[in-house]
């Protein structure tokens, strides 16, 4: 989770309405599935030996350490706005085209909260190594990333909103 010193959860709009209804999905549809297995594993009889019975509470436990997790970022959320946001600088919500020096590649990806982070779709946490070294850098300026892969020199080519 992307965090600030006043214990907040910075996240994007969208972000934010991802986990709202990943929320919301849980707390019915999840609960419903759950609590219908743990009735069909029940019917099979003695519960200490019963695996679909210990499976199905491993998974509504699953389910509510979610929703627990959920809420509480949810409730710590403090949301950036895409009218907020200043594209001088690389910061949450940017899309920025970067190009790796090293390999000679250009590469465009959108800075987002830890929850939201989709290599996928080239979203990425502005919590993550890369992430972290775009942060606050300007258009033409040089930073350097320490990733698992070792060192990556960077160029931020354009920083735009998507």
């Amino acid at each position: 989770m992307a965090k600030s010193t006043d214990d907040k959860v910075v996240m994007t709009r969208e972000g934010y309405e991802k986990l709202k209804s990943e929320l919301v999905s849980l707390r019915t549809d999840g609960r419903s599935e759950i609590a219908a297995k743990l009735e069909e594993a029940r019917a099979f009889g003695d519960l200490s030996e019963n695996a679909e019975y210990h499976t199905a509470k491993e998974e509504q436990e699953k389910i509510e350490n979610r929703i627990l997790q959920l809420e509480y970022q949810l409730s710590k959320a403090k949301i950036v706005e895409t009218e907020d946001i200043d594209t001088s600088i690389v910061s949450l919500g940017t899309t920025v085209t970067i190009e790796d020096l090293d390999k000679k590649q250009t590469l465009v990806y959108t800075l987002v909260g830890t929850e939201e982070a989709d290599i996928k779709e080239s979203k990425i946490s502005a919590a993550s190594p890369v992430g972290k070294a775009l942060m606050g850098k300007h258009v033409e300026e040089e930073t350097m990333a320490r990733t698992p892969r070792g060192i990556r020199h960077l160029k931020v080519v354009k920083i735009q909103l998507k």
